[in-house]
């Protein structure tokens, strides 16, 4: 990993090793974003460049996190852009799409986590005052390069091949601050969000019918359509 004079953080996955930062602040709620550029290899099956903010380190057993990650696939340039909450070490959901470049997320205020892509609103996840569903603790904010072959491909049924690499990812414009948590999507960027739904989800934890959601284990489910 490396860092230039414009303040952009360069860093590489190959067959020996992935590459990361970590933030010195932590943080309750903000308004975290960073100006990506993925890997535009041949082949990126296997391929996992985000942005998070966790607690992992701090409080094993009981993890927290807010996450955006890209997903390598076996096309040339394309990748799948996945979300995921976790709250008290499990994770819930998320929300896919397959054709973005630049990764930007507003993952914490007291009122919910909204998700960005180039300003556009993907995700909206409600905070319902219950501990069980929404992060509580102090995160730090994190980007990292690594190979998630075994995870994020059905058990490795495309895997990240050396031979095509090695993967260089490139963060810029780094963004970590306070956020208001009490602006509301306007009527554009509702419209926006839905438009990018209707056009690029792939699945939705919460609109899934194979399982349906148990609501009883997620309520968030019911509040999200109506969160601000």
């Amino acid at each position: 990993m490396k860092i230039d004079n414009n303040k952009v953080v360069t860093m590489q996955l190959d067959q020996n090793s992935g590459s990361g930062f970590m933030s010195k602040n932590v943080y309750v709620n903000g308004y975290f974003a960073a100006d990506i550029k993925l890997p535009n290899n041949y082949m990126t099956c296997g391929v996992n460049v985000n942005l998070y903010v966790s607690n992992g380190d701090k409080y094993p057993g009981c993890h927290d996190e807010v996450d955006i990650e890209f997903l390598g696939t076996r096309r040339e340039g394309e990748y799948i852009l996945q979300t995921n909450v976790y709250v008290n070490g499990s994770g819930d959901g998320f929300f896919d799409h397959n054709r973005l470049v630049i990764g930007r997320e507003e993952p914490t205020t007291r009122y919910n986590c909204r998700f960005y892509v180039d300003d556009i609103p993907i995700r909206r996840y409600p905070n319902i005052n219950n501990p069980a569903t929404y992060p509580q603790r102090k995160m730090w904010v994190y980007g990292t390069i690594w190979d998630a072959s075994d995870w994020a491909t059905e058990g490795g049924k495309c895997r990240m091949n050396p031979s095509y690499g090695p993967y260089i990812a490139q963060y810029k414009n780094l963004l970590a601050g306070e956020a208001d948590s009490r602006v509301k999507l306007n009527q554009t960027q509702e419209t926006a969000m839905k438009w990018v739904h209707t056009n690029y989800l792939v699945y939705d934890y919460c609109q899934s019918s194979s399982p349906p959601p148990n609501l009883s284990l997620t309520p968030e489910c019911a509040a999200a359509a109506a969160a601000p």
